[in-house]
């Protein structure tokens, strides 16, 4: 991606960042927003937040993508399609959007090569949440207006329910409970994110088995915050089986989340769905792996 960047001249000084680089990089605040959450925008070479207050002389640099992605043919399995709606069943190690790393063979690349659109976004073609690249599971993606606009404000007012089937670390969770604590950057390393700062973030939990030190979870969210269940669970000691980043990486498995059910009212046509997705086998042979019981969920 091309580097593109500006100096914050005396008249500026004060302003948020996001809204003063969408302004000066001629591009939307919400793609600016992107840039900054993957550490794609610095200000004098270091990560600021999207509210950071600018200063005069400060030196602000972005890896801005190149104007039209493209649409490429890449395989997604699709559980539901309307001609409002499309709720997909990603696989783990997709990736959503093109990233700096990442600057094809995405979700949106598939979106793109069936016609999906929605948002101010072009990068984002119909996303109103998503998935990390190793968690696999359902997704509600907008093919157009007015289902984009509507899904996000249900996003919001948190109207579709999310679940999700985990496997944690450790045993003596209690049968049911509810994180509740805050979340947002690292300070120490901001390409983490990190439990008791940030914005409200709010994790229930369900005790559904214990075995061999791990306990299998079902897990609904009530926010959506980035790497929110990972982040929640290893602030509570009972991170993620598998987790890299958040807990203890395992070899040859992948991190153990799953995105399982979605349910929620049709944003054009307000009828009920509920989406269900099977546990994939990845998963499946992890579990027994652990223990054989695990088989019975």
């Amino acid at each position: 991606m091309p580097l593109r960047s500006f100096t914050v001249d005396p008249a500026e000084r004060g302003e948020r960042l996001d809204r003063l680089a969408a302004r000066r990089l001629g591009t939307s605040r919400s793609l600016v927003q992107r840039l900054i959450e993957q550490n794609l925008l610095l200000v004098d070479g270091k990560v600021a937040s999207r509210s950071y207050k600018v200063r005069e002389g400060q030196s602000v640099e972005a890896q801005v993508p190149e104007e039209g992605v493209s649409p490429e043919d890449i395989p997604v399995p699709v559980v539901f399609e309307d001609e409002h709606i499309l709720v997909v069943d990603k696989p783990a190690g997709l990736v959503v959007h093109p990233g700096a790393d990442n600057p094809s063979g995405t979700l949106v690349n598939a979106l793109l090569n069936r016609g999906i659109s929605g948002g101010d976004d072009p990068s984002r073609p119909g996303v109103v949440h998503r998935l990390d690249r190793d968690t696999s599971g359902l997704m509600v993606l907008a093919k157009g207006e007015p289902a984009y606009s509507r899904l996000v404000r249900m996003m919001s007012a948190r109207q579709v329910g999310r679940v999700y089937r985990a496997i944690a670390e450790g045993r003596g969770l209690p049968r049911t409970g509810t994180i509740d604590s805050p979340i947002g950057r690292d300070p120490d390393n901001p390409t983490l994110m990190a439990a008791g700062l940030g914005k409200p973030a709010v994790t229930h939990f369900e005790a559904l088995a214990d075995a061999a030190g791990h306990t299998m979870l079902s897990v609904r969210l009530e926010t959506g915050r980035t790497h929110q269940i990972r982040v929640h669970l290893s602030a509570i000691g009972h991170p993620v089986y598998a987790d890299p980043l958040y807990g203890n990486p395992v070899s040859g498995r992948r991190l153990w989340l799953h995105a399982e059910r979605l349910a929620f009212e049709h944003p054009v046509g307000g009828e009920p769905l509920v989406v269900h997705s099977d546990i994939p086998e990845d998963l499946r042979g992890a579990a027994t792996g652990l223990d054989g019981s695990f088989a019975l969920w």
